[in-house]
């Protein structure tokens, strides 16, 4: 299955298809209830696909949420193994809509994808959108097996980065990466021997995703002879990050790998840190 889904597609409007809205931000309820796909479960980032850190030097700013914690919340939406899900956000897929996929993807959960476009694909379309909060039936905790899969830890990252068999690629914008400027986290900069693909590189003009072709060219010269399951992709927070994962999903690519805690951890553990001119 693609991860990607467009808007035109009719499982969309399917009655056993389960939409969420996956917004982030302060007002991301509000939003929400100002205008959403019909029957959308809203999901918010820092509610319900992350865990408060106790400090961000120890699993960044947005940890994943306990497995079992995150096995209610999927019954509490009605999603079991069998469901299909589409996920969308505001933000083209690069804030909650992409995490949740690979979430989904990290506990064995193969039926997922995201509205490639996301909200703005709707509207283009002239979809008429919802302002009345939905309330899904509840089933069972999803039954997961393990916990989330292809993650890596700071020690294997800055290992990894420094290491010609392996890529560790940032997937922030790229005055973050320079250690230009820092809005989010107390210190500018990268890993050192990280490499820079900033993930709005994944979309067209359109707020859409490049086709498969052309994202799998843009990859493929950054990865070089790397085996893919030696990537590993970070962004501020392990939230963007996503976006590039669920992108070279659908450019063919598999095996890379999250690191979670990304630089909101890195950056806060005393650990060298990489700026450059450019």
């Amino acid at each position: 299955m693609s991860p990607l889904i467009e808007i035109n597609d009719p499982a969309l409007a399917a009655q056993d298809t389960i939409l969420i809205d996956a917004r982030g931000g302060q007002d991301s309820y509000q939003r929400y209830l100002a205008g959403h796909l019909n029957h959308a479960i809203y999901a918010d980032l820092d509610q319900h696909l992350t865990t408060k850190p106790d400090d961000p030097a120890f699993g960044g700013r947005h940890p994943l949420p306990n497995i079992q914690e995150f096995a209610v919340l999927l019954g509490n939406w009605g999603i079991t193994p069998k469901s299909h899900v589409v996920v969308y956000d505001d933000k083209s897929g690069a804030f909650s809509a992409s995490r949740l996929w690979w979430m989904l993807r990290a506990i064995g959960h193969e039926n997922v994808q995201v509205l490639n476009g996301g909200l703005q694909a709707a509207k283009d379309a002239g979809v008429a959108l919802s302002t009345e909060a939905y309330t899904p039936v509840a089933v069972d905790p999803y039954p997961v097996t393990h916990e989330y899969a292809n993650t890596v830890e700071i020690a294997e990252a800055g290992e990894a980065a420094q290491d010609p068999s392996r890529l560790v690629i940032d997937v922030r914008e790229t005055p973050r990466y320079l250690g230009q400027t820092e809005p989010l986290d107390l210190i500018a900069g990268h890993i050192p021997g990280a490499l820079n693909l900033p993930y709005i590189n994944n979309l067209g003009a359109d707020g859409k995703y490049l086709s498969a072709d052309e994202l799998r060219k843009a990859y493929d010269a950054a990865i070089g002879d790397v085996a893919h399951d030696q990537v590993i992709v970070h962004c501020g927070s392990g939230v963007t990050a996503c976006h590039t994962l669920l992108g070279m999903d659908y450019a063919g690519i598999s095996g890379p790998k999250l690191y979670v805690g990304s630089w909101s951890e890195w950056s806060r553990r005393d650990l060298p840190i990489g700026k450059e001119e450019r």
